[in-house]
């Protein structure tokens, strides 16, 4: 069993109490690897490290350090299927998952971010009176703290480190305890690549304590979370009271589905079934709330009970196998504990609802695919988010009682909305709060676009132009170009 420590400095260095921790597959609960448990001094030296490298990295030609970030690429695409191997049983999710989408968004936003790094531009802002020249740049905030959840690591890793290293930051990562093996191997690639000293650190360990380091170190000036909505509200006020950071927030979403009376059925269905089953529904722009129009509602529900039937749970490494098993019992007790509960308070379920543990599913906790039909919009199944499996359904008249329904939420993160009316769907567009909302499609997430929430799904963004802003603060500077007579009126 492999063994990593702490990626500080371009070294693997030991934890400073030589304390470790085992990585298991949720799936089999096999022992996958030890990491080193970073405390708050293995934190600061990580911080130092960085702090230390930025002024060289920072003036560093663009074309430079894209040039660092596309040799990354070349030996990470290599290694392609070792990390997918690896992915899969860390996260517990299918292997074909992680080989086709992970990697692959992994290796995209390597290169996009790369590329779009050479690119970094100002404005020049027309005053009045002309008499001043006034022009805006853009410069790296300095030490970035990336702390990443457990179901995509790479994925999100990447979305978040490129964009900061390729802006002129330097980068600490922390991965989550459930899922850290990934983010240390590609200390290795980063390492192999030639970055220079400080640049990226990798610290491992619990967010408790290592990423509380992270939070509240005076010396870190930006912090990128991705993760609950209760640990991001955590995130705030621990960032905030040793130094004021920028804080990046990617959090909870309950995400609603519209289903219109026009829409093509079973390409709907296909879609929630997807939006809310894949990555074991432990995503945070799920379709978890379908509201579905009253005069298709019985194929629609009938349709999507038989295709969760036949979902395929087993083994993670047999690319048939379509779902994967839950991080965690604990996972498992909560999800399972708001299914039972919204079954007690008066809401019918139709499929699902149980652990299964037909072999090899024996071993670990993998949950059916749920569906559970709701007559009110107040149940907690409604208006929490569950993470994992399950979706409410329920009938709605016409689209504006849709969009109520779908904005009654705390959260705004995604939204879906189905029809062969392309007015509807604009208008829905229009009118759904929400930071992305899928039109005839679903969970669609690209590199190339932003990607964040509204309301308590989240602050700021990731992906695309607007990603990349996100890691870089505005400058604006004034060159006084009027008349030479003093500019207070003053005599001489």
């Amino acid at each position: 069993m492999k063994k990593f420590k702490l990626f500080i400095d371009n070294q693997w260095v030991e934890p400073s109490d030589g304390k470790y921790f085992t990585s298991y597959c949720p799936a089999t609960g096999e022992p996958l690897a030890e990491l080193a448990l970073a405390s708050s001094e293995d934190v600061d030296k990580a911080v130092k490290a960085a702090r230390k490298a930025f002024p060289e990295w920072s003036a560093m030609d663009g074309d430079k350090r894209a040039e660092l970030m596309m040799r990354a690429l070349d030996i990470f695409r290599k290694r392609k299927e070792e990390f997918a191997i690896i992915e899969a049983k860390d996260v517990g999710k299918p292997i074909t998952e992680a080989r086709d989408t992970d990697l692959n968004y992994t290796f995209r936003a390597m290169e996009y971010f790369s590329n779009l790094g050479r690119q970094i531009r100002g404005n020049v802002i027309p005053l009045p009176g002309h008499t001043a020249f006034c022009y805006e740049t853009y410069e790296p905030y300095g030490v970035v703290g990336s702390i990443i959840p457990w179901n995509f690591p790479l994925h999100i890793a990447t979305r978040t480190i490129c964009p900061a290293l390729s802006a002129g930051n330097t980068v600490i990562l922390k991965a989550s305890s459930f899922a850290p093996i990934t983010c240390s191997m590609m200390a290795e690639i980063f390492l192999e690549a030639g970055y220079p000293r400080g640049v990226f650190n990798v610290v491992s360990g619990s967010g408790s304590i290592t990423g509380e380091a992270i939070l509240r170190h005076p010396d870190v000036n930006m912090v990128s979370f991705t993760g609950s909505t209760a640990v991001g509200r955590r995130c705030l006020k621990s960032s905030s009271e040793t130094n004021l950071k920028k804080v990046l927030l990617e959090l909870g979403g309950k995400g609603p589905f519209i289903a219109a009376k026009d829409c093509l059925v079973d390409d709907a269905v296909s879609s929630l079934i997807i939006g809310f089953n894949f990555m074991q529904g432990e995503v945070c722009c799920a379709s978890t709330r379908a509201y579905v129009h009253k005069d298709i509602y019985d194929e629609f529900v009938s349709k999507l009970v038989k295709r969760c039937n036949a979902i395929r749970l087993g083994d993670i490494m047999d690319p048939a196998t379509q779902m994967g098993a839950l991080i965690d019992e604990n996972q498992f007790k909560i999800i399972d504990g708001y299914v039972q509960g919204a079954v007690k308070d008066g809401a019918k379920l139709l499929c699902g609802g149980f652990r299964y543990t037909e072999p090899p599913c024996d071993k670990g906790f993998f949950y059916k695919p749920t569906v559970i039909e709701v007559n009110s919009n107040n149940l907690k199944c409604v208006q929490e988010e569950i993470f994992g499996p399950v979706v409410i359904v329920a009938k709605f008249e016409d689209i504006d009682e849709a969009i109520k329904m779908s904005n009654d939420s705390v959260y705004g993160l995604g939204a879906t909305i189905w029809s062969e009316n392309y007015r509807t769907l604009i208008n829905a567009s229009e009118r759904l709060n929400a930071g992305i909302v899928w039109m005839n499609t679903n969970v669609m997430s690209k590199i190339e676009a932003s990607y964040g929430g509204n309301k308590m799904s989240g602050l700021g963004r990731e992906g695309g132009v607007v990603g990349l802003m996100e890691y870089l603060k505005c400058k604006n500077n004034v060159l006084y170009m009027g008349p030479k007579e003093n500019y207070y009126g003053f005599k001489n």
